[in-house]
């Protein structure tokens, strides 16, 4: 049932003077003997009569046949009228756009790379566990996930969950969701983290059994991870994305959209909506104006530029706004020229502003960055690593070493990184001042994941937040990370890696992970110039959408919480 205000204490009308006139107790008490009268089910039937259109006179008298008096019946008004706003609204068709998007989108969790392949798994299927607003593992699918050792865990499934073709959810669907991140054949982008995961049995049709080669307290969080959904056992055909989730697909197609339709049997109580369509929109302007046209209800990630054209809009559209670890980094790769000069990473290190990006680029919607993935609000956080200070003559210094000075170096920047061309033309401006040419070019974002990403000598990535360390690690910046975007090769780092996963003494582990981030800020070839607040821009009547540890749109499972307003 959702909060509601609780109503004044109306116990006695004595008290201070009122302008200069005495309280009077007996009517304080008629007053409190009327409204104590008043009981919730009273208060859902005014919520009912609000919704049907009845008009404040109707509402005052039927207040006033309940036993309610004329001045407190703004009290209740006020309390329905609170509640009401904070009730979920069934049906409507829900529409919300992304920003990237590519002909590989995939009903796959375990090759979901893109936010919108984020969004649409959490629209079709379920995890174990997700992260709460403070970032706290909680049960999803997941009973109780249960260790005394951190090395074997045992997890108790709930009972009634049902896939989208009627099937029982059992242990054995957790098996093999979990097992097919270890086959190669399968892709999957997180399969050195899975890799930790040696052993699973089911013990009965509701209990699993996790073994890990090494212990790691982090179960329960890497388990929320968007790429560990269910699916059910021996799928091999992902387009129909039979899950468990809120929507049962109806149209999916990559590259363009999809649409989900309420899944009448989902074991929760939503979704809210009827149905629920998802496209990208890479260009951000095109993105902003078909959510003022109507097109759309929400429009994921905007810039800072376009901030200011919705909220010149009025009460009509609202901002959303969430700073929980998204960066937008510019990468050089260690094994190709001219990253391969390490004179020239340092060069380049000192040649960002990242003072002049927060305030320029990203409006002030965003914290400096220290070149290392941890976010300023993650528990391991290394506080005492500054970024590097912004220093032309040092940068100039570096790069005369490198000999680069006079040459033209092409850097790629697209939309599909957020901010990425107005950061690359800050740097580009300061390289210019030095005698460092940068060639910016601007690509396209169709196809920007594919051909750039990871391949350029020099491009831009944006990473979506996770929540731990160990993740950021093993996917970024392990020597067999699937998405090491600089190439960075460590022996050290991978040894401590392990140790600090299966430590169980915080201390320690806070300890290994504060020099990780300095070898990875002084030696890996990407800079992190700024953590990204994200930005969603939603028109009023979308209702519920609230902060995430995980990112923007609520985390990328707003689909199943939000409501329409009617």
């Amino acid at each position: 049932m959702p909060w509601l205000p609780r109503a004044p204490d109306f116990k006695t009308g004595s008290g201070p003077p009122r302008n200069g006139q005495p309280a009077t107790e007996e009517k304080g008490n008629e007053m409190n003997d009327k409204i104590t009268n008043w009981t919730a089910s009273d208060d859902a039937m005014i919520e009912t009569a609000i919704r049907r259109g009845a008009t404040r006179r109707e509402l005052l008298h039927m207040m006033l046949a309940g036993g309610v008096a004329m001045s407190a019946g703004g009290l209740v008004l006020g309390r329905a009228g609170k509640a009401l706003a904070a009730t979920p609204v069934s049906g409507g068709a829900l529409k919300a756009a992304g920003w990237s998007s590519s002909t590989a989108d995939t009903l796959d969790p375990a090759k979901a790379s893109l936010s919108t392949d984020y969004v649409r798994c959490c629209s079709f299927y379920n995890r174990l566990t997700f992260l709460d607003k403070s970032g706290t593992p909680q049960m999803e699918l997941a009973e109780a996930i249960e260790s005394k050792d951190a090395k074997t865990w045992t997890v108790k499934l709930k009972k009634g969950v049902t896939f989208h073709d009627g099937k029982p959810l059992t242990a054995d669907d957790v098996v093999f969701s979990l097992k097919r991140h270890l086959d190669p054949s399968v892709g999957s982008k997180v399969a050195k983290i899975a890799a930790q995961m040696t052993g699973f049995k089911a013990v009965d049709k509701q209990t699993v059994e996790i073994t890990l080669a090494d212990p790691n307290a982090d179960l329960p969080t890497i388990l929320s991870m968007h790429h560990f959904m269910i699916v059910s056992d021996g799928t091999t055909d992902f387009t129909k994305a039979n899950g468990t989730g809120a929507f049962v697909k109806e149209v999916f197609e990559p590259g363009v959209r999809s649409v989900g339709i309420k899944n009448k049997n989902y074991w929760k109580s939503g979704p809210n909506v009827d149905s629920f369509e998802y496209f990208a929109i890479s260009d951000d302007n095109a993105r902003v104006n078909a959510l003022l046209s109507g097109d759309i209800h929400l429009a994921a990630s905007i810039n800072p530029r376009s901030m200011r054209l919705v909220e010149a809009q009025g009460d009509g559209f609202f901002l959303s706004k969430t700073t929980s670890g998204n960066y937008t980094n510019l990468n050089m790769r260690l094994d190709m020229d001219p990253g391969s000069k390490h004179d020239f990473v340092e060069g380049m290190k000192y040649l960002v502003n990242r003072e002049q990006i927060v305030k320029s680029v990203l409006r002030g919607l965003g914290e400096v960055g220290n070149d290392q993935p941890v976010s300023p609000v993650n528990f391991y956080r290394n506080a005492d690593l500054k970024p590097r200070a912004f220093d032309p003559d040092k940068a100039k210094f570096h790069f005369d070493k490198a000999g680069v000075l006079g040459q033209s170096i092409p850097v790629i920047a697209s939309e599909a990184a957020n901010s990425s061309i107005d950061m690359a033309m800050i740097i580009q401006a300061s390289g210019a001042e030095i005698g460092l040419k940068l060639d910016v070019q601007r690509v396209p974002s169709d196809g920007y994941w594919d051909n750039y990403w990871l391949k350029a000598p020099i491009h831009f990535g944006n990473i979506n937040p996770r929540p731990t360390p160990d993740i950021l690690f093993s996917l970024l910046y392990s020597s067999q990370a699937p998405w090491n975007e600089s190439q960075y090769k460590s022996e050290k780092f991978d040894k401590m890696l392990i140790e600090a996963r299966g430590s169980l003494d915080q201390e320690k582990r806070r300890a290994i992970y504060d020099e990780m981030q300095v070898m990875i800020a002084n030696e890996a070839g990407t800079i992190i110039p700024a953590y990204l607040s994200n930005v969603d821009a939603t028109t009023a009547k979308l209702k519920g959408l609230e902060p995430s540890p995980l990112g923007g749109q609520m985390g990328y499972a707003f689909a199943e919480y939000v409501w329409l307003e009617a």
